[in-house]
């Protein structure tokens, strides 16, 4: 049976007070499943942001990011593929029991949606935790990152990037919901809702409160630096763009 409603959350990164905003919207309060997209922990509130989660039960479906693996491999090895300073602290504050989860997770799951059929949820794209694609990417890319998809996958929702957009490439509807947690050009707390079609959301919340709680609360060492960067969106969508486009092939 199709699953009514769906809401999707993506690039969380640790942002306690963004998640709570987002898990306060009706809608997502009365949605059948409350998807994650990966990049969960790796931020400021990495234990308070699983805590959270967990205690949510069946209704939440996991998804691994890049982020997620990168805190796994650092916590065991002190090798990080993606040098972050806010990263590698955060996979020190894990407990045992969420380094687990996180490693224990898929990197892509298919539920049925009502309204949009068999829809893949993945990180990056449905081959690969961290390669990019963006709005405009060039139909030949997508067509490469598609490989593999069965025929009868008409969506694809994806995060990663930290913008949201819905387009259309090659007949199937692409989804990003945009960041919970480090949203790029617009300030607030970025989610999608799925169920008979697609609507792209953003929980608001007070900027200054949330990064004076991020100072106080976290052990962090540049907590207030980085919440004041990321809470406020201070990295416009045309800079990530930029910054992203040669990884798109471009």
């Amino acid at each position: 049976m199709a699953i009514p409603k769906v809401a999707v959350l993506s690039d969380i990164h640790g942002v306690l007070p963004a998640l709570e905003a987002v898990l306060a919207e009706p809608d997502v309060r009365a949605a059948d499943r409350v998807v994650l997209t990966g990049d969960i922990a790796a931020g400021p509130q990495p234990v308070e942001v699983l805590d959270l989660l967990t205690s949510l039960g069946d209704r939440v479906v996991w998804v691994r990011g890049n982020a997620d693996r990168e805190l796994v491999e650092y916590a065991r090895t002190g090798v990080i593929s993606t040098p972050d300073a806010i990263a590698t602290w955060a996979a020190g504050e894990l407990r045992p029991d969420q380094l687990e989860l996180l490693d224990s997770l898929p990197t892509s799951v298919t539920l049925e949606v009502a309204g949009l059929g068999p829809v893949v949820f993945c990180h990056a794209t449905p081959r690969d935790d961290e390669e990019v694609v963006l709005v405009d990417s060039r139909l030949d890319r997508w067509a490469e990152v598609f490989t593999g998809l069965e025929p009868a996958v008409r969506t694809v929702v994806c995060g990663h990037t930290h913008m949201p957009y819905v387009r259309l490439a090659h007949t199937r509807l692409v989804v990003n919901p945009g960041s919970v947690g480090m949203p790029y050009g617009r300030a607030g707390a970025h989610w999608a809702l799925l169920g008979g079609g697609v609507t792209l959301r953003c929980a608001t919340f007070d900027a200054d409160t949330a990064c004076a709680r991020i100072a106080a609360e976290s052990g962090y060492p540049d907590a207030a630096e980085w919440a004041d960067y990321f809470i406020r969106a201070r990295a416009s969508d045309a800079d990530a763009l930029e910054t992203f486009g040669p990884r798109d092939g471009r």
